[in-house]
């Protein structure tokens, strides 16, 4: 759906490549792969066993990398980032990869999560005579990194690591080496490729597609990945938890050519919408998706349900990512600029609109109204989640529960808010054993906080949610 519109947004990207003629360009189509992953900032750093070289900006993939900027990025390896800021505020300091330069060497980050614990870390390096750069949590690890007594960079790697609470995928790139970590509870999508000899890393597979290289595996919770001239190598900086990986990654977040763990994306979507029709009665005439997440599920909704699917909502692909705008009334203008009903489909018909999910019920509501503005008899909302009641913590920009509809109304009070003949969730339970099993034959393990509210780390009542945080004031 259009969380852009809605207040729920996608956290950030990262991709990354060691052994390749051309890194910077392999880089440039893996993030245009992972762009619906952040439209505020993008950056890449080349290594050519010598220095790092960086280019990055403030916009999209294809605005920062103009006028052949990419040819000044030679090298051998590269690390990159898409971004939508969750902790830490807008800034061309705050794009990413991070690049720390140092008497002792110069390193690289690029990071995908929320550390729920930067504050407190932050504080106690400040203490210590760290001064900071930017606003962003991901500039925590570097002064770890560069506190730790362990001569490798490797163990330091894994001292720092060990510190930090949350979900996070860190790419780490120096002169000549490159570090790949994921949280101890797998929170964050990531995933290790092969393009002919070098070695690549994505938050998604969609871009080993683009680039045209063979994905291998997810990288595992605890994992810590080196890989320079020798090779890759697998250590560990802890021993994985119980995996949680964030469940709207299935439910929306990621594309849907996309695999998580062995299951892909759009099949995982369109079980869901079988799922809801097995939950839920409702007569209608049609279904349609609003685009583009909640299309999965629609189709499977009318697969089960067997009322035709109909493209009953277009989206308008040349407007910009309204999400930027400040204020309310900009995002709820913004709907109308996304989003057309097609009249002569829904004329006189009983619609059932299926969504990924409702955070504050503004686009809803508009897009109900919308349907009924354009003669729809009758329509009936179905949301392929459960109600999403509880702030996420981890990186994905869900609101305090006070703005969250389902929060503090009943679904028959949201029903009017939103103004549907009806209104109908997925049960958690069902969403669960939608999504399907691992290639191994597993449950692949979930995040369920925004649903349910049992976190998979400690949330103390001091720890910030995302959109609150500021490292620096």
């Amino acid at each position: 759906m259009l969380a852009e519109l809605r207040g729920l947004n996608e956290e950030c990207g990262v991709f990354g490549i060691w052994g390749h003629p051309d890194p910077a360009p392999i880089s440039y189509y893996g993030l245009h792969a992972l762009q619906h992953r952040g439209q505020e900032g993008a950056g890449i750093v080349v290594t050519d066993g010598e220095f790092l070289r960086a280019v990055k900006g403030e916009g999209l993939v294809n605005d920062v990398f103009s006028n052949g900027k990419l040819e000044k990025l030679e090298g051998k390896a590269a690390i990159a980032h898409v971004r939508y800021a969750t902790a830490g505020g807008s800034g061309i300091e705050n794009v990413q990869p991070l690049l720390f330069n140092s008497t002792t060497g110069s390193l690289a980050i690029a990071h995908n999560g929320n550390i729920v614990n930067a504050n407190r870390l932050k504080r106690s390096l400040e203490q210590q005579g760290s001064i900071f750069q930017t606003t962003s949590d991901t500039e925590v690890l570097a002064h770890l990194l560069k506190k730790s007594r362990h001569t490798s960079l490797e163990e330091r790697a894994k001292q720092a690591l060990k510190l930090l609470d949350g979900a996070f995928a860190f790419i780490i790139l120096t002169e000549d080496e490159m570090m790949v970590a994921q949280d101890p509870h797998g929170m964050r999508p990531l995933s290790l490729g092969k393009l002919g000899d070098a070695w690549v890393v994505a938050s998604e597979t969609s871009a080993f597609d683009l680039i045209g290289a063979e994905a291998i595996r997810s990288v595992e919770p605890g994992e810590l990945l080196i890989i320079n001239d020798q090779g890759l190598r697998s250590e560990r900086f802890s021993e994985p938890a119980e995996r949680a990986i964030c469940t709207m990654e299935y439910v929306y977040f990621s594309r849907p050519d996309s695999d998580i763990d062995g299951i892909n994306i759009h099949s995982a979507r369109k079980r869901l919408g079988i799922q809801l029709a097995k939950e839920i009665q409702v007569e209608a005439d049609l279904v349609t998706g609003v685009p583009d997440s909640s299309i999965s599920a629609a189709i499977g909704f009318s697969e089960a349900t067997g009322i035709p699917y109909e493209l009953g909502l277009i989206k308008n692909r040349y407007v910009g990512r309204t999400f930027i705008q400040p204020s309310q009334d900009l995002r709820e203008r913004g709907v109308k600029m996304k989003l057309s009903p097609v009249r002569q489909v829904v004329n006189g018909k009983r619609v059932v609109m299926v969504d990924d999910s409702i955070v504050r019920g503004t686009t809803s509501r508009r897009i109900v109204k919308m349907l009924k503005d354009a003669g729809a008899k009758e329509v009936h909302v179905v949301i392929s989640s459960p109600p999403l009641k509880n702030p996420c913590f981890y990186g994905i920009d869900i609101s305090s529960d006070e703005e969250l509809i389902a929060s503090n109304n009943s679904v028959e009070e949201m029903r009017e808010l939103i103004g549907a003949d009806s209104l109908s969730f997925l049960s958690v339970e069902g969403m669960v054993s939608a999504i399907g099993r691992t290639d191994e034959g597993k449950n692949c393990g979930h995040c369920l906080a925004c649903f349910t509210g049992e976190y998979p780390t400690p949330i103390s009542p001091s720890t910030k949610l995302p959109h609150e945080k500021e490292l620096v004031r």
